[in-house]
């Protein structure tokens, strides 16, 4: 860790904190807050000693309300968030951080807000968009979730989220060959990140494509193993293709890794 006693360690490790907490909370795009690097996976009590060592360092604060969020100590999150601004108004990666967190709380207008000041400081600060575009679709507004991301990919095109993002805006409009190909570009951009191939396997069911559905579920799968949506989407591959022992045993995966997920036992039920 950079020496806080001099101003260039303080400038490194803000440095440190515009990037990495960026990275973790800002450019996050659905499900749960991204694993952050180990740099911001540090004990918060160490991050706590470099707070106190810095008060009028907004970046530290930033840093360690990432590791707040990652933890789902949202509160806490939003206080260094808040207090990071407080020190450094034009702090446009501590509002995008905060904005996350307001969105993780069901608080879509504050989230917006914060991204709009996000992006008044930083025009082309492309995870603003994307997390920004994320709260207008939770909220059904399409037209502007698509505009958000089409804005995004536009800034920057190896953003993956983005193109993720755009591709399930597609999906709820039936488009399913113009969401395949943004799925298809999130997924060369971050190949690792499981949750472009259940949605594409998704979408390849809806062609009637069940076997280039089950490839990109079995995919999803060896990526996280305990990803009950991509096992229940197995399942439903499974099933198209008269696999049904297959099927009933993906189905009954889905359920052992989340026993309220519906459609995993709607699947049980019509095999049985």
């Amino acid at each position: 860790m950079p020496n806080m006693n001099d101003a260039a360690g303080r400038h490194a490790f803000r440095g440190l904190a515009l990037g990495l907490a960026a990275l973790t909370l800002a450019g996050c795009a659905a499900g749960g807050l991204a694993t952050a690097p180990p740099a911001v996976s540090a004990n918060i009590s160490s991050l706590t000693q470099v707070v106190e060592a810095n008060p009028n360092d907004p970046g530290p604060l930033n840093v360690r309300g990432t590791a707040y969020g990652e933890a789902g100590a949202y509160e806490a999150a939003l206080r260094d968030f808040s207090q990071a601004i407080a020190l450094d108004p034009n702090f446009h990666q501590a509002y995008a951080n905060r904005a996350l967190v307001l969105r993780r709380l069901d608080r879509p207008a504050e989230a917006i807000a914060d991204y709009d000041r996000a992006l008044s400081i930083a025009p082309t600060y492309d995870p603003a968009f994307v997390g920004r575009g994320n709260v207008y679709r939770q909220q059904g507004q399409t037209t502007l979730a698509l505009a958000d991301f089409q804005r995004a990919i536009q800034i920057s095109a190896d953003n993956p989220r983005a193109f993720h993002n755009r591709g399930l805006i597609y999906q709820s409009q039936n488009n399913h060959v113009l969401a395949i190909e943004d799925f298809a570009a999130a997924i060369a951009l971050n190949p690792v990140a499981p949750e472009p191939y259940v949605a594409r396997g998704n979408s390849y069911l809806a062609q009637n494509d069940p076997k280039s559905a089950l490839d990109d579920f079995n995919a999803a799968t060896r990526l996280r193993q305990n990803y009950a949506e991509a096992w229940e989407g197995t399942g439903r591959a499974q099933e198209a293709l008269g696999q049904t022992a297959n099927a009933k045993s993906s189905y009954s995966r889905a359920l052992g890794y989340d026993r309220n997920l519906q459609a995993a036992r709607d699947g049980l039920r019509r095999i049985r």
